[in-house]
This record gives C-alpha cells, structure tokens and sequence, in this order.
C-alpha cells in the first residue's frame, strides 16, 4: 500500500534536512552538508512494512514553485495522503511564503480534497524570544492563511524532539485502524501490570500507537495509601507529555551511536529506583517499550510477555494495513 506525501516549503526552510534526520537516520549535525533539492526528490520509504510513502521532497526555489502550480500542477497534486508545508520561524519574506502556500493548498483542494494538512514552524530553536508566544502568534497567523480547512500546526527543530513530535502525529494519519493497535496495546499493558506501552516503528522509530492509561490506576500503589503517600505516588508516576517524542529522539542517538562502533542495535533493558523500561522488538517492523512501576515485575517476565504476544501483533498489523 503506498501513500503520497508532499514536502513543501521555501528554499532553505529546512525540508530536506528534517526528511534525513527522521528516514535515513542522519544526525543533525551532519544535515548541514545537504544541499539544495533540484525540482523533485521522490523516494519510497518502506514503513511499517506493506506501507510505503512516497515522499515527494519538493524543491523551494521561486521557479520550481512556480512550475508546481501551473505546468506540473495535476501531477504533484493529485492522488495525495498527506502535505507537510514548513515555514523557517525566521522568514524575512513570509507574504511570499504564505502567498505560495495558498496556492498550494487550493491545488491540494482541487486535485486531493481529502489530503490531510501539517503546517510545521521549523527552526524554532532560533527563537530568541519565548518560544511558546512566537508559535502561537505564527499558528494564527497560519490559520487564517488557510481559511476554513482543517490544519494541524506544530513547532519544530531538528536539534529536540520537537521533529519526532511532529513526525509521529502525521504518520499516524497514513495508518488505517492505528487504533485498534492502541486498544490492544492497552489490553497488553493491563496483562503485563504495565504503566505504560508504547509501539515505535523499527526503522525512524516514530510512534505508531501507545496504550491508554487506566484512569486513577497505579500499579505501584500499596493497597491502603494514606493521603499524603497517594499524592506522593501520583507525583512519582506524573509521565511527561513529551516522553514519545524525547524517547524517539534518544534512540535513534543510541541506534547511531552502535552504527558508528559497527555494533547493532537489538533490545535495551533500563532499571531504575522507581520504574522499569524495557524496549525489544514485537514484529519485524516494530519494536516495543514496556514500562512498569510495580518493583516486584522481573525484566524476563516482561521479555516473556513480549515474546508471547509477537504472533498476535504480526497480525493485527497486517491487518492494519490491508484494511
């Protein structure tokens, strides 16, 4: 099954570096070596397996932008899943940007009207400013740029996780019945006493599905908490919002750092004073982290459920996809 994504932005807004951090494993620090695209780049990227996108990194430059919304207009816009458009933070000329991107989404309109949407605020890394009143400033000023069709805006840079954030949320849209892994990554969790699970795909390591958490639940509670201890175990088990996206991040440094000792990346195993994290592969196209508060669950027991559930997920993701 193959999806069609758009890639578009200016020139310089930092497409092509952001596609090598996320699909070819390329650090950050050596996306400074990239050059500008010429035209069109399309490349199929196998992910989860079946599913491949085929991203089409669009050139910025005034004269392809051009070519795009006139000559080549039926080409790149028909039959689309989804269009990431970036915008550099730091545009001196953002009338002509938001003047292109329009046109763009009435040919993405015209051609691919149920495309979904991702406008991505990149290089907020070089917002002087706080950074949370320039990313709402600029997210309005998008939404009014794109009238009344439905967007979804994020801040990105490729030096966080911030990019993986991003990434995640618009793969998730190309997965069909994502949530039928997410019902039975819960039902998993439940029977491994876990806190939390959550299902990377095995190559960018971007977030395919996570568990739901039970509401109130807290394995690692005693059974008669006094007040002040199930205020203090709420607090320790308070998981920040961003632990995806920055788990996303650490991995692919570690992935890379095995890469540069020719050692291969296989399974990870973390004990701390509160919490257990293990991460191993569920499918040939996934890998699983399982984490687990309760002291008295062995890391082989948790392995072993892993192991015990790989058949049922092999085919559910097919499923996923074929449906």
């Amino acid at each position: 099954m193959k999806k069609k994504v758009l890639l578009m932005g200016a020139s310089g807004s930092g497409k092509t570096s952001m596609r090598s951090l996320i699909f070819s494993n390329n650090p950050a620090s050596l996306t400074a070596r990239l050059g500008a695209t010429i035209d069109v780049e399309q490349n199929h990227v196998r992910f989860l397996g079946d599913l491949i996108l085929n991203l089409w990194d669009c050139g910025g430059q005034d004269s392809f932008m051009d070519s795009y919304l006139s000559t080549q207009r039926s080409t790149i816009f028909q039959q689309v899943g989804v269009m990431i458009y970036v915008f550099d933070v730091e545009s001196r000329e953002m009338n002509k940007d938001l003047e292109y991107y329009r046109d763009c989404l009435d040919g993405l309109r015209q051609f691919s009207p149920d495309a979904a949407v991702f406008l991505l605020i990149h290089k907020m890394d070089l917002v002087r400013e706080p950074r949370q009143t320039t990313f709402e400033r600029k997210r309005k000023e998008l939404q009014d740029a794109s009238g009344d069709g439905s967007i979804s805006v994020f801040g990105t840079s490729i030096y966080d996780e911030s990019l993986y954030k991003a990434w995640s949320n618009i793969v998730h849209t190309l997965i069909p019945n994502a949530a039928i892994l997410s019902r039975h990554l819960t039902t998993f969790a439940e029977a491994c006493s876990a806190t939390e699970v959550i299902l990377f795909e095995r190559t960018t390591f971007l977030v395919i599905a996570t568990s739901s958490a039970k509401s109130g639940s807290n394995p690692a509670a005693p059974h008669s908490p006094g007040i002040d201890d199930m205020d203090r175990d709420k607090d320790m088990h308070q998981l920040p919002p961003t632990r995806y996206e920055r788990t996303s991040e650490l991995i692919k440094a570690f992935k890379h750092a095995c890469s540069r000792v020719r050692e291969e990346f296989q399974s990870l195993e973390l004990e701390f004073y509160d919490f257990t994290a293990v991460l191993d592969e569920m499918t040939r196209n996934t890998y699983v982290m399982v984490v687990v508060h309760d002291p008295t669950i062995e890391t082989a027991a948790i392995k072993i459920n892993i192991r015990m559930a790989r058949n049922k997920f092999e085919e559910l993701q097919g499923d996923s996809l074929i449906s």
